[in-house]
C-alpha cells in the first residue's frame, strides 16, 4: 500500500521535499514507516500525526493515509507520545524509561492495580482507545508543557496487584508532571472505551464522554 508523508521545517530540508510517497506492507503501522525514513529523521524526536490527528508508533496505517512528522516547533520541543494496548503484563521500568528526556526535571509513573478480588477482565474497543489516549495524552502535554508521555493498559485477564494501566510524563518541574499525570488518567477514566469485569459482573461505570 501507498502512504503519503507530509515534512516540516528541518525535516523537509533534510529530505530536500515537503511531502514523499512510501510503500509499505499491508497492516504496518506508523512504527514501520519511520524505520523506512530513519534517513530523514535521524535522531530528532518529531511528533506524529496520521491523518490531521496524533498518532503514536503502534498506529495503523492504510493505502492514502497521510502521515505526518512534525519537528519541535519553535519556542521549544514538542512532547512525545507513546501508547499501547497490550494482553502482556505491563512493565514500569519500560514505560518510566520511554519519557527519558534531557530537559527533564522530573518523572511521575503511575500505576492503576488490581486490588481485593483475584483478577480482573479488561475488554477494549482497542482502535479507538489507542486514539482516544493518544488525544488525551496530546492535550495534557500540550497544557502542561510535558516533555514526554507514555501510556500503556492492559486487555484481558489481569491479576491481583498486576498494574492494569501504567502512566509516565516527565517535565521540567514536579508540579507540573504530577498535574499532567493526574490529568491523564482522571481522563482516560472518563473518555476511553475499556470496560473491566469483577467476579463475572461489569462493573457499573459512567456514559463515556468526549475528552
Amino acid at each position: 500500500m501507498r502512504v503519503q508523508i507530509r515534512l516540516f521545517a528541518s525535516l523537509r530540508e533534510r529530505a530536500g521535499t515537503d511531502s514523499l510517497s512510501l510503500e509499505l506492507a499491508d497492516g504496518a503501522s506508523v512504527g514501520d514507516a519511520l524505520r523506512e525514513l530513519a534517513w530523514v529523521t535521524g535522531d530528532l524526536r518529531a511528533v506524529l500525526a496520521v491523518n490531521r490527528e496524533y498518532a503514536s508508533e503502534a498506529t495503523p496505517l492504510h493505502a492514502d493515509d497521510e502521515l505526518a512528522l512534525i519537528p519541535p516547533v519553535s519556542g521549544g520541543a514538542a512532547a512525545t507520545i507513546h501508547v499501547a494496548i497490550r494482553a502482556e503484563p505491563l512493565s514500569t521500568e519500560a514505560v518510566t524509561a520511554r519519557v527519558s528526556d534531557a530537559r527533564a526535571g522530573a518523572v511521575v509513573t503511575f500505576q492503576g492495580v488490581t486490588r481485593e478480588v483475584p483478577t480482573l477482565e479488561y475488554e477494549a474497543y482497542v482502535e479507538m482507545a489507542q486514539a482516544k489516549i493518544e488525544e488525551i495524552s496530546a492535550a495534557a502535554a500540550e497544557r502542561h508543557g510535558l516533555c514526554a508521555v507514555a501510556v500503556e493498559h492492559r486487555i484481558g485477564t489481569v491479576a491481583l496487584s498486576e498494574p492494569s494501566v501504567v502512566i509516565s510524563v516527565s517535565a521540567p518541574h514536579r508540579a507540573e508532571a504530577f498535574a499532567g499525570a493526574r490529568e491523564i488518567i482522571d481522563t482516560l477514566k472518563a473518555a476511553v472505551p475499556i470496560w473491566k469485569r469483577e467476579e463475572g459482573e461489569w462493573v457499573e461505570g459512567h456514559p463515556v464522554r468526549p475528552a
